[in-house]
């Protein structure tokens, strides 16, 4: 701030220090660039009070008493940059570092130059290597220190230093640590402890919880009722044909502790199972199972109960275990032929409805081992045995010994695959009274809870990878089933932890039946922003008449790494695809650099169409400093790649940024015109908004009066087109659809994964939220999270960076303006949502003020 009169003064913005300051205003000390410089410099360094009291007071009031100060834990106050603005508001000094010549050795030009801007505030002369022959170095600072730093002739300091000149007087630990990849080694490693801390905290928790069953019976805690009971005479009565007496004869003999003898069950359901038992039998013997259940729950009791549950629930002829049953049971009420063994058929609606009761039983039993095993934990903050749990009726009924370390199964893609089938019979109006498929749902989201209960503390990188293979499968198994069925399913799901996988394989099968491909990388709020939400253009711009698209593809959509392919109508596998893809897609080089990359940096345009033609591309991809492919073109004049990127949809992103650096920074710092007037003419005149870490805008790059005014051409161009874009909902339900689901998964995310929220004033040094956007707000994404092995913790981080750019408006541009003007109720619903996180992202950083 330069005072310039009465009340009157010129605010310097960005993040580099200038000389030209007088005061910096700054709420507490921080480790920045532009505080350490205004302290070598000498300057006032005040707290927003400051001008806000001068406001009030009508004129600039004396400043010493809005002097940034420190507590030390006592009364006493230490004032950190009092010491060198006094000595050179006295003329004792020119700065902190007077008479340094430094001989800076720094491998990052950006980190060299913000360490030069720095040491010169501080009056300091800085050289770079090798310094000149009739200089006297009296300090080399060097960023790694190496041998070569080392032997020049002057002492050689880390850039620690710099901190440690500045405050080393004040015996005071103000906790400035050495940053791993530039200026201050900030260590966030506590950081990534405290996010994975909160992950774990908030991933434990049970999604579903089903108290009823705390008021089921041990069976090993007989009833005081209990006798022996003779069951000889049931056996005679089956013999003869008398199921209804028998079954009469042993209902009144159930009690904790005491089972009928399993072979009598059995006969029960195979009675029942040939289609000539009664409507009274059925739900008689229904009922029967029902109190048997209550009296002798399976997850309550040793081993020789639950044998004799899958001893019991099994097909009465085959014999073949739990779940072929249940399959069984399933595609009988779906008329489906491929059972077991024959059915009665026509299917009869007196079977069907007592199939349909026998999968809720079972059901129950899994609810209620799921429960039995996440109680424990949830009402007395204990982890319940492991032991458990693997010899549970759910492991033994849907994963093997050898697929336990996945979560697709080869009976959990069978159950899927009849949830889908199902759906379309339920959901379509045509038998929604069974209610079948919100039993199957159930079911799918006990099995998912069930095995991320046993998996996420153990590996988060094997629980990644079978969340993303059973969303891909189901995006897989759904391609027939309709927008409304699609949205029914989701709606539907009471695991908000299952609805959040669900969601997002539906809106994947409406992308793809639109034309438009989505990354495979985890789901993040970033993600979920740049790619997702521009993906509803296609959907509301898809004709209404037209054949949905087909050949859904998916990476690894089949437990344990097999590959899932494209099947024909006939179904046997084509390897059309596989001819297609260019040698070395999936290859990544050291630098994080995929094939897309590549092709951009060497201009190879007929590699980058095939690429692009492939499903799945993501033409946002980033390398390990964040560089995307249309950086790369950008940066090394690539034209024609240039060109096809902004010609593929959905079109990448033009306003990414890396350290500052946008595709249109890009280009024109490498004096390609061409390809940056073709980036204004497709994104218009808010490219030019966009400032880089020095504060300049794209139009700062360009010296000649010239090239300034075809640039702005350019960019009406792209503001003319941007207006006169198609704003005609082509296809009004499927925007709807997807608006819906689009919405599900935001706020199911949020619940699931979201980041730390804000917190009152008073806690706030305390909160984890509060440390993100401080973090943030002092160092890029990649500085914080560098070295982190926790990819959950790395996601929060750039959960946070996503909801502070949106609070910002930097992301506004990337809802089509179909989806703007639309006026059905889920995109207006959908529209609200991003409201909502546009007003969380500014409460994170009202909390920073």
């Amino acid at each position: 701030m330069r005072k310039d009169g009465k009340l009157q003064g010129k605010y310097i913005g960005g993040s580099v220090y200038k000389n030209v300051i007088t005061h910096l205003i700054i709420p507490q000390v921080s480790p920045s660039e532009k505080f350490l410089a205004a302290c070598a410099a000498g300057k006032w360094v005040v707290t927003p009070e400051y001008v806000v009291d001068s406001v009030r007071n009508g004129s600039w009031l004396p400043e010493p008493t809005y002097e940034v100060a420190i507590s030390t834990g006592s009364s006493a106050v230490f004032h950190p940059t009092r010491q060198w603005r006094e000595k050179v508001a006295t003329g004792r000094m020119t700065g902190a570092f007077q008479g340094w010549r430094v001989l800076l050795i720094v491998q990052d030009p950006s980190r060299r130059a913000m360490f030069k801007r720095l040491l010169k505030a501080g009056k300091a002369e800085v050289y770079k290597c090798p310094p000149p022959s009739y200089i006297s170095i009296t300090h080399v600072m060097a960023k790694p220190i190496t041998e070569n730093s080392e032997s020049h002739n002057a002492p050689c300091y880390p850039v620690s230093h710099i901190v440690q000149h500045l405050f080393q007087g004040s015996h005071l630990d103000i906790n400035f640590n050495i940053m791993k990849n530039g200026f201050l080694d900030v260590d966030f490693s506590n950081l990534e402890t405290e996010l994975k801390r909160y992950v774990i905290k908030k991933e434990g928790r049970p999604r579903l919880c089903f108290l009823e069953f705390l008021g089921y019976h041990d069976p090993y805690r007989p009833h005081s009722q209990t006798t022996a009971t003779d069951f000889s005479n049931v056996g005679s009565m089956i013999e003869c044909g008398l199921f209804a007496e028998a079954l009469d004869s042993i209902r009144s003999a159930v009690f904790p502790g005491l089972l009928p003898p399993a072979t009598y069950l059995i006969s029960f359901l195979q009675h029942a199972q040939q289609g000539n038992a009664t409507p009274v039998f059925l739900t008689a013997l229904h009922e029967f199972l029902s109190i048997l259940l209550i009296t002798n729950p399976p997850w309550l009791g040793l081993s020789a109960v639950k044998k004799y549950y899958i001893q019991v629930l099994q097909c009465p002829q085959c014999k073949n275990g739990l779940w072929p049953f249940l399959e069984t049971a399933i595609r009988y009420c779906l008329s489906n032929s491929a059972t077991c063994h024959p059915l009665p058929g026509p299917a009869l609606p007196t079977l069907i409805h007592f199939n349909r009761d026998i999968l809720a039983l079972c059901l129950k039993i899994f609810q209620g081992e799921l429960h039995c095993i996440t109680s424990r934990g949830f009402l007395q903050g204990t982890p319940s045995p492991s032991s458990s749990s693997s010899s549970s009726l759910l492991y033994r009924t849907f994963w093997t010994v050898w697929e336990r370390s996945t979560l697709l199964s080869h009976a959990v893609k069978q159950l899927a695959q009849l949830l889908t089938q199902t759906a379309m019979v339920d959901y379509a109006g045509k038998d929604e009274n069974l209610h079948l498929a919100d039993i199957l749902l159930d079911l799918l989201s006990v099995l998912v809870e069930f095995w991320y209960q046993q998996h996420f503390k153990l590996n988060q990188i094997l629980v990644d990878k079978g969340f993303k293979d059973l969303s891909e499968y189901l995006a897989l198994m759904s391609q027939d089933a309709s927008p409304a069925v699609l949205v029914k399913l989701v709606d539907r799901v009471h695991s908000s932890r299952f609805r959040l996988v669900m969601a997002d394989a539906m809106f994947r099968n409406l992308c793809c039946r639109s034309g438009c491909t989505l990354g495979d990388e985890p789901l993040s709020l970033k993600k979920l922003v740049l790619s997702y939400l521009p993906a509803l253009g296609s959907l509301a711009q898809t004709p209404s008449n037209a054949p949905p698209r087909t050949g859904l593809t998916s990476h690894s959509c089949a437990g344990g790494g097999n590959s899932c392919r494209n099947q024909d109508s006939l179904g046997k596998e084509t390897s059309t695809e596989k001819e297609n893809i260019p040698k070395g897609l999936h290859r990544v080089n050291a630098a994080g650099e995929t094939l897309l990359h590549r092709a951009c940096k060497r201009n190879q345009v007929d590699t980058l169409l095939q690429i692009l033609a492939l499903p799945d591309t993501d033409v946002n991809v980033r390398d390990h400093a964040g560089w995307t492919p249309l950086h790369e073109a950008c940066n090394h004049g690539s034209t024609e790649c240039v060109k096809a990127l902004l010609q593929h949809r959905p079109a990448p992103v033009l306003n990414n940024q890396v350290g500052g650096v946008s595709p249109l920074h890009d280009a024109l710092l490498n004096g390609h015109m061409d390809i940056a007037k073709m980036l204004l003419e497709h994104g218009g005149s808010a490219l030019f908004r966009q400032t880089d870490e020095d504060g300049r805008v794209p139009l700062d790059l360009v010296s000649a009066a010239a090239q300034r005014e075809e640039l702005l051409r350019s960019a009406q161009v792209g503001d003319s087109a941007l207006r006169n874009a198609p704003i005609e909902v082509l296809n009004l339900p499927l925007l709807e659809a997807g608006a819906c689901l689009l919405a599900h998964l935001i706020y199911s995310y949020l619940v699931e994964r979201g980041p730390p929220s804000h917190t009152s004033p008073s806690n706030q040094l305390h909160n984890l939220g509060y440390k993100l956007v401080r973090a943030l707000q002092r160092h890029s994404l990649q500085e914080v999270t560098l070295g982190w092995t926790d990819q959950w913790a790395v996601r929060l981080v750039e959960d946070v960076e996503t909801l502070l750019e949106l609070s910002k408006g930097q992301n506004q541009d990337l809802v089509p303006p179909a989806v703007k003007e639309c006026k059905a109720e889920n995109t207006r619903f959908l529209m609200q949502i991003l409201e909502d996180l546009r007003c969380r992202g500014e409460a994170l950083r009202a909390d920073m003020w």
